[in-house]
C-alpha cells in the first residue's frame, strides 16, 4: 500500500511542479506533463515498469475527452461549419495520411503499418493549439477559426480511426501475442457478449447496443438526471455523470467496439440536453487529471536509449512530418483563400503531431498493428514535434508577423489636410464611438491611427481618418493640435498613451486631454502624466451590466438607479484618495502596504453606503405607501430588517 502512495505522490508532485512552470514559459500544459514524465522516468528514474499499467488506466481520460467533444457538437454548429469542417479538415487528414503513408512505403513498411503511421501523423495537437491561440488572443482570427475547424474534424476522425485500426492487425503480431498470453487466458477469460457469435448475429448485437446508447441518451437520461438533481446532493450528480460514461464504455467493450466511439456518440446525443453543462462540470476535472496522467506516462515511457540509438532517424522523421504537414496546410490555405499573416499562422500552428497520436500508437500496439520496436521511435517523433510547436508560434510572432505588419504599414503617412476642434488618436472600438458621437453633434474631428488597414476600413464606410503615428509632433502640428479644444487619447498601447499625454500637457498646457485607461493602474499613470479626464474603458459598461443583473434579480428600476449613483459617488471618492496615496509612494511599492489597506477600506465603505441607501429607499417607499402623522414619535423610524407588519405598527403608533 505504501508503494502506491509513494507512486501517486511522485506523479502528482511532478505535475504540480512542471505544468505551472511550462505554462509560465508559454509551452502549454500538455508539454508540461510530458516534461514531468521525462524527468521522473528516463532522467531521474523515480518510476519504472508500472507506467504501462498506469497508462492503461489513464487512457480512460481519452474516453472522457471524446465524450466532452461530442457534447460540444450541436447539429446546428456542425452544419454552419460544414464547408471548412469537411473540406478543409477532410483534405488535411486525407492528404497528410496519403503522403506520410507513401513515404513509409518507400521505407518498406507493410501497407497496413504505413497506413496506420499516416493516420497517426495526420492529427495535430488540439490541446496545444487551442490553448496557445486562446492565450495569444488569436482564436477569433481567420487563421484561428480555420485551425479550429481542422482540429474539430481531426477529433471526430479519431473515432473511425479507432474502429479501423483493429482491422489492420498483422497476423504475425497477433500470433505472437496470442502465444504469450495463452497461459493467462486459460485462467482469465475476457468478458464479451459477442465472443464466437456468427457475423449476422454480431452485427445485430452491435446495432442494438448503439441503439441503446442513442435511445437511452435521448429519452432516459433526462428524467434520471432530473431526479438526481432534485435530490440536491452534488456528489451523487458527479457519480451519475461518471456512471453514464463508464457504463457506456463498458457496454461498448462488451460488444467489441471502441469505448471512445460509444462515449463520443453519447456526447453527441446529449449535446442539446439541459444537463449538458452540468455533465461538462462533473466530467471535466476527471478528464483533465486522467489525460494529464496519460501524458506523464507517455513522457516517462520514452526510452532515451532508443532516442540516442536512432537519433538521426528520429530527427529526420520529425522534420519530415512537420514539413509534409506544413506543405499540405499551405496548399489548403491557397485553396480556401486564407491570406496574409493568417496563412502562415494557420500553417505553422497545425504542423505538429498531436496527443491523439500517442493514443493511436498505444491502441495500435494493443491491437497488434504496430510492433513495440516501431512504436517507440514513433512516440518520440510525436513528442518532439509537440515540443517544437511553441517555437513555431514564437517564429510566427517574431519573424513573420512583423513583416506583414510592415507591409501593411509601409506606405507613407497621410498628409493631414484638415484641422479639427477635437483630435482623436486611435480609432479602434473605443475611439469610433467617441468620433461618431462628436460628428453627430456637428463637432469637427481629426482622426489619426497607426494601422493602415483600420484607416482604409473606416474610409469604406465614409468615415474620414488619416494614417499616421499620433505620437509624432510634426503630425500633431499638421492636425491643428495648437488650436484644438480637446485631444482624445484612445490608442491601444498603454505606455505610448502615457508618453503622448505627457508630451501634450508639456507642449500645450491649455489643451484639454481626455484619455482612455485600461485599468486603475494605467489610469493613475495617465493622471500623473497630466490627463484632465480619465475613463476606464470597462467602467460604464460593467456598471450597466451590473445594474441589468440587479433588475433580472427583481430589484426595482428606481433602487437600481439610486445604487448606481451611490456606487459612482463612492468610486469617485475612492479614486481620488487612492490616486493620492499611489502618487505619494515610491515606484517600487506603488500598490503595496497602505494602498491595499485603503482599497479594502473603500470596499467596506461601498458596502456600507449601498446598505444605507437601501434602507433609505425602503423607508421612503414605505412612508409613501403608509402615510403617518409627522408628530408621532416613531414616524419614519424603521429598520431594514422590519417586516411589513412591524413597519406599519411603528408608523401608525
Amino acid at each position: 500500500m505504501t508503494e502506491y502512495f509513494i507512486q501517486a505522490f511522485i506523479y502528482l508532485s511532478a505535475a504540480v511542479i512542471a505544468v505551472p512552470i511550462a505554462q509560465r514559459m508559454g509551452l502549454g500544459s500538455v508539454l508540461g506533463y510530458l516534461i514531468a514524465g521525462v524527468i521522473i522516468g528516463p532522467i531521474v528514474g523515480l518510476v519504472g515498469s508500472e507506467t504501462n499499467t498506469i497508462q492503461h488506466f489513464a487512457e480512460f481520460g481519452v474516453v472522457m475527452m471524446l465524450f466532452l467533444v461530442g457534447l460540444e457538437l450541436e447539429p446546428k454548429m456542425l452544419w454552419s461549419m460544414r464547408n471548412r469542417l469537411l473540406g478543409m479538415g477532410g483534405l488535411q487528414v486525407g492528404l497528410s495520411t496519403g503522403i506520410v503513408m507513401a513515404i513509409a512505403l518507400m521505407f518498406e513498411f507493410q501497407w497496413t503499418v504505413a497506413l496506420t503511421i499516416g493516420l497517426i501523423f495526420s492529427l495535430s495537437s488540439t490541446a496545444i493549439v487551442l490553448q496557445t491561440l486562446n492565450e495569444k488572443g488569436l482564436t477569433k482570427t481567420t487563421a484561428g477559426k480555420n485551425a479550429f475547424s481542422v482540429l474539430l474534424f481531426q477529433d471526430i476522425a479519431v473515432i473511425p480511426m479507432l474502429a479501423l485500426i483493429p482491422l489492420l492487425a498483422l497476423p504475425e503480431l497477433v500470433e505472437a501475442a496470442q502465444s504469450s498470453v495463452a497461459a493467462a487466458a486459460e485462467h482469465h477469460d475476457e468478458l464479451s457478449l459477442v465472443a464466437n457469435l456468427p457475423g449476422g448475429l454480431y452485427a445485430l448485437v452491435l446495432v442494438l447496443s448503439i441503439g441503446v446508447v442513442v435511445f437511452g441518451g435521448h429519452y432516459l437520461s433526462r428524467p434520471v438526471f432530473r431526479f438526481i438533481a432534485d435530490s440536491g446532493v452534488r456528489e451523487i450528480s458527479t457519480a451519475a455523470a461518471l456512471l453514464l460514461v463508464i457504463g457506456i464504455a463498458t457496454l461498448m467493450s462488451l460488444v467489441g467496439v471502441s469505448p471512445a466511439l460509444g462515449t463520443f456518440l453519447a456526447g453527441v446525443v446529449l449535446a442539446n440536453s439541459e444537463f449538458k453543462h452540468e455533465l461538462e462540470t462533473h466530467i471535466g476535472p476527471f478528464k483533465g487529471l486522467l489525460l494529464g496522467l496519460f501524458f506523464i506516462t507517455v513522457g516517462a515511457g520514452i526510452d532515451f536509449e532508443i532516442l540516442w540509438q536512432y537519433l538521426g532517424v528520429i530527427l529526420g522523421a520529425t522534420a519530415a512530418v512537420m514539413i509534409v504537414k506544413g506543405l499540405v496546410l499551405l496548399l489548403l490555405s491557397f485553396i480556401f483563400r486564407i491570406k496574409g499573416s493568417d496563412r502562415w499562422l494557420y500553417t505553422l500552428s497545425l504542423a505538429q503531431a498531436g496527443e491523439f497520436g500517442f493514443v493511436l500508437l498505444s491502441f495500435s500496439q494493443q491491437n497488434h498493428v504496430i510492433s513495440v520496436e516501431v512504436a517507440q521511435p514513433l512516440s518520440i517523433v510525436v513528442a518532439l514535434s509537440m515540443f517544437l510547436t511553441p517555437g513555431l508560434f514564437i517564429f510566427y510572432e517574431k519573424v513573420i508577423l512583423p513583416k506583414y505588419q510592415q507591409t501593411s504599414n509601409d506606405r507613407e503617412q497621410d498628409q493631414v489636410d484638415e484641422q479639427g476642434t477635437v483630435i482623436i488618436a486611435g480609432i479602434g472600438r473605443f475611439g469610433q464611438i467617441v468620433n461618431r458621437l462628436l460628428l453627430s453633434n456637428g463637432v469637427k474631428t481629426v482622426v489619426l491611427d497607426h494601422q493602415a488597414t483600420q484607416v482604409d476600413n473606416l474610409r469604406k464606410v465614409n468615415t474620414k481618418a488619416f494614417y499616421g503615428d499620433a505620437t509624432r509632433p510634426d503630425l500633431l502640428e499638421t492636425a491643428g493640435v495648437a488650436t484644438a479644444s480637446a485631444f482624445v487619447v484612445a490608442i491601444d498601447n498603454p505606455q505610448a498613451s502615457v508618453e503622448l499625454v505627457k508630451h501634450l500637457k508639456h507642449k500645450y498646457p491649455k489643451l484639454k486631454v481626455i484619455s482612455r485607461a485600461f485599468d486603475r493602474g494605467h489610469g493613475h499613470l495617465l493622471r500623473q502624466a497630466g490627463a484632465d479626464y480619465v475613463e476606464s474603458e470597462t467602467f460604464r459598461s460593467a456598471l450597466k451590466v451590473g445594474a441589468e443583473s440587479m433588475k433580472a434579480m427583481g430589484f426595482s428600476d428606481e433602487l437600481v438607479q439610486r445604487q448606481k449613483k451611490t456606487y459612482m459617488r463612492v468610486e469617485s471618492e475612492a479614486s481620488e484618495v487612492l490616486y493620492n496615496e499611489w502618487a505619494n509612494r515610491s515606484d517600487g511599492e506603488k500598490f503595496g502596504g497602505d494602498f491595499i489597506n485603503l482599497f479594502i477600506e473603500y470596499e467596506e465603505r461601498l458596502k456600507e453606503a449601498i446598505v444605507a441607501d437601501t434602507e433609505a429607499y425602503k423607508s421612503q417607499r414605505f412612508a409613501q405607501e403608509h402615510p403617518c402623522d409627522p408628530d408621532k414619535e416613531n414616524c419614519g423610524k424603521i429598520n431594514s430588517n422590519d417586516t411589513e407588519k412591524d413597519l406599519e405598527t411603528k408608523l401608525m403608533s
